[in-house]
């Protein structure tokens, strides 16, 4: 509205002041003379500014008329659309500033006037390619997709703009949550522009998403080709792929597949912990035990998990507890200092009733870094060496108030995961899951269970670090947690009864 209004003023302004220069120069009484060979004009003012108008119009005229004529001869010499194109020519020229302006307009982010322009280039200029792809990314950014949608068809039709279309719907697709679609969208990119690196990723994440992991080692491999990964980013991703085709062949019953998938993965990549559990199940079960502990003390080397300790126990299922604890020695050797290695040494030496050994293996971990696996662990041994219950509930309930420990977390959203996958269930990011503690919140919990040790009981000799530890309501666990249950199992009372701890 101001600008209208605006406008409606410089025209009356405009107006106003041609009018009165018109009156001053009648008013002057000024005369031009012109003089053409024996002729001679006198012109008024009024006469000379409407002589100066012809003449310029007279030139624009011969200007005209000279530029047809040139092109009609080349016309004549063999140009077909010499004329064509001089006709044209301000057609053209406006078409270009109109395209100019729209894509001026889609550049600030102004949807509205960028299809505004973008329609009128349309109308003058004859280039469907350029205007057919600025009314569709337009249109996109003005929320119109209906009219999008319709002129990335019209440049799927055309061969020098069909990507550009192709991946026009594909991000429609993918936007609308059509996936189905949108994979055969970005099958049909990849084939047109193998190398493109955003039509990769785009394939790369939809084949993950409806678990083609088989297409994905190949769009991976092919991304490597195209030297848009370093190679051993290409080798750990593969792996990660290799890994969930191992799952997905177990899942469907194929053995066979999923054991070979597995070693694989595990040839790959051979720190990565739940590849090097599942190839080590694998070769156990084809009896290769050497290749299965091989596998195992290579990732513990790197990561020590209880996966692994778990792939490592089930290589002799059938171990006496006492022949268990002699051959996880191997294991431990490979990394001893680490806090997984002294929780598994406890462990076992629970289940094979060796409760001062037990305590010796944990030394001050339960104070330096209190978790509730190591908490109920000094429950276990407390009870196994028949402490007062008050002294075992004291353990177990700080259990509940301090970390859970190391766990899957997403690296991207710190998303918490039970087990590994190769997409995070929360972010959907690939390959992002790494073993370690999740953030700690701090502070004190809602239900205040950080007094709960003063009521139900003290510890047994606490340490100085473990008194200062402040407890997570964000690890708070329940009254039933499994893991406790677990632990306290293996310290059940011996069929001599010579453990009993009930009082």
């Amino acid at each position: 509205m101001f600008w209208t209004l605006l406008k409606i003023l410089l025209f009356v302004a405009l107006v106003i002041g041609l009018a009165f220069g018109a009156g001053m120069l009648m008013d002057s009484g000024q005369t031009i003379g012109l003089r053409l060979a024996t002729m001679e004009f006198e012109l008024g003012p009024v006469q000379s500014a409407i002589a100066l108008l012809v003449f310029i119009f007279a030139l624009w005229l011969f200007l005209k008329l000279m530029g047809l004529l040139i092109a009609t001869v080349r016309f004549m010499n063999g140009d077909e659309t010499a004329i064509s194109r001089f006709f044209m020519r301000n057609r053209e020229r406006r078409g270009i500033e109109a395209m100019t302006d729209g894509l001026l307009a889609l550049a600030e982010g102004d949807g509205k006037k960028a299809v505004a322009k973008a329609e009128k280039a349309e109308k003058l200029l004859n280039k469907p390619v350029l205007t057919n792809l600025l009314i569709a990314q337009a249109s996109e950014l003005k929320g119109n997709t209906a009219q999008a949608k319709d002129y990335y068809k019209r440049l799927v039709t055309d061969d020098r703009s069909r990507f550009a279309g192709v991946r026009g719907l594909l991000r429609q697709k993918i936007a609308e949550g059509d996936t189905e679609t949108a994979l055969k969208l970005a099958h049909k990119a990849f084939a047109l522009r193998p190398a493109h690196v955003e039509t990769q990723d785009a394939l790369l994440k939809l084949q993950n998403q409806t678990g083609d992991w088989y297409g994905a080692r190949k769009t991976l491999e092919q991304k490597s080709r195209s030297g848009a990964l370093p190679r051993d980013v290409y080798k750990r991703r593969d792996a990660v792929l290799a890994l969930q085709q191992a799952q997905s062949h177990d899942d469907a019953g194929n053995e066979i597949r999923a054991r070979e998938a597995a070693i694989e993965a595990n040839r790959l990549s051979p720190d990565l912990v739940p590849a090097a559990a599942m190839a080590a199940r694998a070769y156990a079960a084809q009896n290769q035990a050497r290749a299965a502990a091989k596998t195992v003390k290579k990732a513990w080397a790197v990561q020590p998990h209880p996966d692994l300790a778990a792939a490592f126990a089930a290589i002799e299922p059938g171990e006496a507890p006492a022949a268990r604890v002699k051959r996880f020695e191997k294991l431990f050797a490979t990394n001893p200092e680490h806090d997984e290695t002294r929780l598994v040494r406890a462990e076992l030496l629970i289940a094979a009733e060796d409760f001062p050994g037990a305590r010796r293996a944990m030394g001050d971990l339960a104070g330096k870094h209190p978790t509730a696996r190591a908490l109920t662990i000094m429950a276990a041994i407390e009870r196994g060496e028949g402490s007062d219950d008050a002294v075992v509930r004291g353990w177990l309930t700080r259990a509940l108030t301090v970390s859970r420990g190391p766990q899957w977390v997403c690296t991207n959203c710190q998303h918490i995961h039970a087990d590994w996958v190769a997409l995070c269930d929360n972010c959907g990011s690939f390959d992002t899951l790494a073993w370690d503690t999740p953030p700690d919140s701090g502070g004190s919990s809602p239900t205040q269970t950080e007094m709960l040790p003063l009521i139900v009981g003290p510890l047994h000799q606490p340490e100085p670090a473990a008194a200062a530890a402040q407890p997570s309501s964000a690890a708070s666990a329940a009254p039933d947690d499994p893991i406790m249950d677990a632990e306290l199992a293996e310290v059940e009372p011996a069929s001599d009864g010579s453990q009993k701890s009930d009082k």
